[in-house]
């Protein structure tokens, strides 16, 4: 209880608590800002760490964290590109509420999702970290690629519509991520005698190309056929208390989904939003409406991600392992100030520890007040006339890209990208199988390798691990599943025909 007082005290204190609230603003802003991020927020402010005591720096640094990654989604509900690749799967329902005249109430749930992500997982945080980061340690190259199969299946939930052109654009997906070096041996592939591609493909500039340019090109192509009027209200809107009850399901089964993946060191958020996504789909009774704008789309994406921002400190803090690329960055912030991370800081840095349960509380709390006051802001640019907003949405794409890592070769790849996406727009794929197939490439691939070497070459090593056995099982159960349902929808379509 004393500690718990102490800790309330700290963070009482007018600069501590006005770093903390000013961190969370500025994270909003960055993650909703194409092409930068949670890691590029975190590191602007490392520097800040050197003159800062230990508590007022985490202060700041947890508020930048939760507030990036609940950022990204305001530009993937109201721009179609999601500012940070967290807010990935929200793309795919928010946006389309948007059109459809309801981007206020797609803020609205995407600000109750993170909030509700976020405090679920400071309190697996706190009562079970010890035993989350025991059995995240079970996790080993055989476990990741059960794991990185099972995410897979989110291809067969978001290409209901076609199936065969979902499968093409997941192995493209997975093609992009092989370009660049071998993650064991070295060698360079598919780099086609280009110096810049033997690096491979970063994730920014490819995602904000594939969505963010390609639906400026998209909207550009189409200037002079049909424009897509964007009816309703832009502002903010609070979904009804009744509604977000009728959801209760969708938003703890996504915070566990999102918490848990958040302990499994290097997976991150993205995945945990993909996995959430396609699990409310599979279970949701309104699978139907997944794509088109449906609340549970929005509500699993950011549940899942921002349930990762508690869930990958139980590593980092318990074990000095991080949790997410984010996390890494904060490990070092850590060790600047002298502390260091693992499990005797429970023991020896008791007080800080509740420290960090009760800032991280307050600030996924501070999300219901900033959102409201921040979402309308990006709402407004909504209503500027097209011309303007596409050509000033080029011009963030551009710098938000370019600063990342500070190398032309990223805008090059934004424009491919672009181009890419919209020509798979023209032919009718689906875009979000090849972010899948993206970002689950080098972890599915490297996992196998690292695991077929452990085993000598014997695959039925895999199928004699537990949990890898149980991805396994849920998989093929999916699938199948899936595929059931499938044919009945053809079978049923068949029948009205004749």
């Amino acid at each position: 209880m004393d500690s718990l007082l102490l800790a309330l005290s700290k963070l009482g204190d007018p600069a501590t608590l006005a770093l903390m609230l000013g961190g969370t603003a500025a994270g909003v802003l960055i993650g909703a800002m194409p092409g930068l991020g949670s890691v590029l927020a975190i590191t602007l402010a490392l520097p800040l760490t050197f003159v800062l005591a230990p508590e007022p720096s985490i202060a700041l640094l947890l508020g930048l964290y939760a507030g990036s990654v609940y950022g990204g989604s305001l530009s993937a509900i109201l721009l179609n590109t999601p500012g940070t690749p967290q807010a990935a799967a929200t793309v795919f329902d928010g946006y389309p509420m948007m059109q459809r005249g309801e981007g206020d109430l797609a803020l609205g749930w995407a600000t109750v999702a993170s909030v509700i992500g976020g405090l679920i997982s400071v309190l697996v945080l706190i009562v079970a970290a010890p035993t989350l980061a025991r059995f995240g340690l079970r996790f080993g190259p055989m476990e990741y690629f059960a794991l990185g199969l099972f995410a897979l299946t989110c291809v067969v939930s978001v290409s209901q519509e076609n199936l065969a052109k979902g499968l093409v654009a997941c192995l493209l997906g997975l093609l992009v991520a092989t370009m660049g070096q071998d993650p064991l041996t070295g060698d360079v592939r598919l780099h086609f005698s280009s110096f810049d591609l033997m690096a491979g493909i970063a994730l920014v500039p490819f995602l904000v190309g594939l969505f963010a340019l390609s639906e400026v090109i998209w909207r550009v192509a189409e200037r002079h056929a049909e424009t897509v009027e964007i009816k309703g209200r832009t502002g903010f809107r609070f979904p009804p208390l009744r509604d977000m009850a009728r959801r209760w399901r969708v938003f703890g089964k996504s915070a566990m989904i999102g918490t848990w993946i958040g302990t499994l060191p290097g997976i991150g958020a993205t995945a945990s939003s993909m996995v959430s996504y396609a699990e409310a789909k599979r279970s949701s009774p309104n699978a139907a409406n997944f794509g088109k704008g449906e609340p549970d789309g929005v509500i699993a994406s950011e549940t899942a991600n921002n349930a990762v921002t508690g869930g990958a400190l139980v590593p980092t803090l318990s074990l000095g392992i991080p949790g997410d690329p984010i996390t890494a960055v904060m490990l070092g912030a850590l060790i600047i100030q002298g502390i260091t991370p693992g499990p005797r800081l429970f023991v020896e840095n008791a007080d800080l520890m509740i420290f960090i349960f009760v800032a991280l509380f307050v600030v996924n709390l501070a999300l219901l007040v900033l959102g409201p006051l921040l979402g309308p802001v990006f709402a407004r640019a909504v209503r500027a006339p097209e011309p303007v907003l596409l050509g000033v949405i080029v011009v963030l794409l551009g710098i938000g890209t370019f600063s990342v890592n500070y190398n032309a070769f990223d805008l090059k790849v934004m424009l491919a990208a672009g181009i890419g996406g919209f020509l798979l727009r023209y032919g009718g794929f689906p875009l979000a199988p090849v972010v899948i197939g993206f970002v689950l490439g080098p972890m599915i691939e490297q996992s196998l390798r690292q695991g077929m070497v452990i085993a000598r070459g014997d695959f039925t090593v895999f199928l004699r691990q537990p949990i890898a056995l149980t991805l396994f099982v849920a998989s093929a159960l999916f699938l199948a599943w899936s595929g059931w349902r499938f044919w009945k929808d053809w079978r049923q379509a068949r029948q009205g025909r004749g």
